[in-house]
C-alpha cells in the first residue's frame, strides 16, 4: 500500500494494480503501476523502508539491510484514453458492506472491534516501552458472549500472541501485558454500551511458549486470515477481494467503501440493528448495482428504496483525502474505522444522489 500511495502521488488517476510476496529474507514485487513518473518509483526504498518502520532488524530478522528484493513489474505510463477509462470498470466482483448501529464499535461488529481495540493498545505498548522488547508480529483473538437480541455481550476469552526477542524478561513482560489486555478491556467497556467484563473471562498470552521467529522469518502468511480481518471478522462474508496493493479506481477497492457505506446509512435511515447490503459490478460498468440489502434477521430491505442513498459509481471514491492516513496505517489497522492519531474516519464523506 505504500507503493499505491505513492504512485498516487503522482497522478491521481494512477494505475496501481501490484502483489507482493514475503518469506525469510526474500520479497517478491509484481505488477503494474502506470502513471506519469512512475518509472521513478524508489520500489527497492519503499519495500526496505516499510521493513524498518514496522521494526524489523538484526534482533527481529529480516533487517531492512538484509532483504533481497526480487520484481517483476511494469512501470509505465498510461495509454492515450487510459486515464478517461479509469471510470470504467476492468473487472467483476461481488462486495458485501456490513454496518452495526451499535454505539462505539465505529460499526464494526463487537469482536472485531475489541480485538481491533486490543492490538492498537499493545502496537502502542510495544513502541512506548521498547525494553520489554516485544517484536513486530501479533495476533489477537477474542470471543464474545451475545444475549439473544444481540443488545449486550460480554468477553469470554482473549488469546494474545506476541512476538519477544530471545533474551526477553518473560516474567516481567508478561505481567505487563496482561495488565495492558485488562485496562484495555475496561477502556472498551466504558465506550460501548451494553458490553462487560464477566468474572470467568480468561487470558492467555503466548498459549504454545517462546514467539521468537516471527513475521516474514516464521512463515510466509499465505492463509488468507488477513482478508477476514481487513474487512469486518468472520461473523460477516467478505465477497471480493483483496485490497490492498490496488488503487481506489478498482473495483477491489472502491466497491468495499461504497458497500460500507451503503450499509452504514441505510442502517440508519431504516432504524436496524445490523445492515449487510451486497453489491455487485461487470466489467465495462460505470456503478454498482445494489443486488440485496437485509437487515439484522436477514430479512430483505427493498433495493429501490436503499440505491439512491449513496453514490455507487466507481469514480465515487477515486480520491482517498490524505485526511483519512496513510495507506500503509490503513493497511495495518482497516478501511471503516478511524486510524490511530487521525480524527478523520477512513469512510469518505458520503454523497447522495438522486434516484
Amino acid at each position: 500500500d505504500r507503493i499505491v500511495d505513492a504512485g498516487r502521488r503522482l497522478h491521481p488517476r494512477t494505475l496501481v494494480g501490484i502483489e507482493v510476496a514475503v518469506h525469510r529474507d526474500r520479497v517478491f514485487v509484481d505488477g503494474r503501476v502506470g502513471g506519469p513518473g512512475s518509472g521513478s518509483l524508489d520500489i527497492d526504498g519503499i519495500v526496505r523502508q516499510t521493513f524498518a518502520e514496522l521494526g524489523y532488524s538484526q534482533v527481529f530478522c529480516p533487517a531492512p539491510e538484509d532483504l533481497r528484493i526480487d520484481t517483476d513489474l511494469r512501470l509505465d505510463d498510461l495509454f492515450p484514453g487510459e486515464i478517461e477509462y479509469r471510470e470504467v470498470s476492468d473487472d467483476q466482483a461481488i462486495i458485501t458492506g456490513w454496518a452495526t448501529t451499535r454505539l462505539g464499535t465505529h460499526g464494526l461488529p463487537c469482536e472485531h472491534a475489541l480485538a481491533r481495540h486490543i492490538a492498537i493498545g499493545l502496537w502502542r505498548l510495544r513502541i512506548d516501552r521498547p525494553e520489554l522488547g516485544l517484536g513486530p508480529d501479533g495476533k489477537i483473538f477474542v470471543t464474545i458472549r451475545e444475549n439473544d437480541d444481540g443488545s449486550s455481550c460480554a468477553v469470554d476469552d482473549v488469546t494474545a500472541s506476541i512476538q519477544h526477542a530471545e533474551d526477553w524478561d518473560g516474567t516481567s513482560a508478561l505481567g505487563i501485558l496482561g495488565q495492558t489486555v485488562l485496562q484495555l478491556l475496561h477502556q472498551f467497556a466504558n465506550g460501548v454500551p451494553g458490553f462487560w467484563i464477566p468474572d470467568d473471562w480468561t487470558l492467555n498470552i503466548n498459549p504454545l511458549g517462546d514467539f521468537i521467529d516471527g513475521g516474514p522469518w516464521g512463515d510466509n502468511g499465505l492463509s488468507g486470515k488477513k482478508l477476514v480481518a481487513d474487512f469486518y471478522g468472520p461473523r460477516v462474508p467478505i465477497g471480493g477481494g483483496a485490497m490492498s496493493g490496488k488503487d481506489f479506481w478498482k473495483v477491489d477497492r472502491a466497491g468495499p467503501l461504497i458497500a460500507r457505506d451503503l450499509a452504514t446509512i441505510a442502517a440508519h435511515h431504516f432504524g436496524l440493528g445490523e445492515c449487510l447490503v451486497t453489491l455487485g459490478i461487470r466489467p465495462g460498468d460505470r456503478a454498482f448495482r445494489v443486488i440485496r440489502v437485509e437487515d439484522e434477521n436477514r430479512t430483505a430491505i427493498d433495493v429501490a428504496r436503499a440505491t439512491s442513498l449513496t453514490d455507487l459509481r466507481l469514480k465515487s471514491r477515486g480520491n482517498w483525502p490524505a485526511s483519512n492516513g496513510p495507506l500503509e496505517e490503513v493497511a495495518r489497522w482497516g478501511h471503516f474505522a478511524p486510524l490511530p492519531g487521525f480524527q478523520g474516519a477512513t469512510l469518505p464523506a458520503t454523497t447522495t444522489v438522486a434516484a
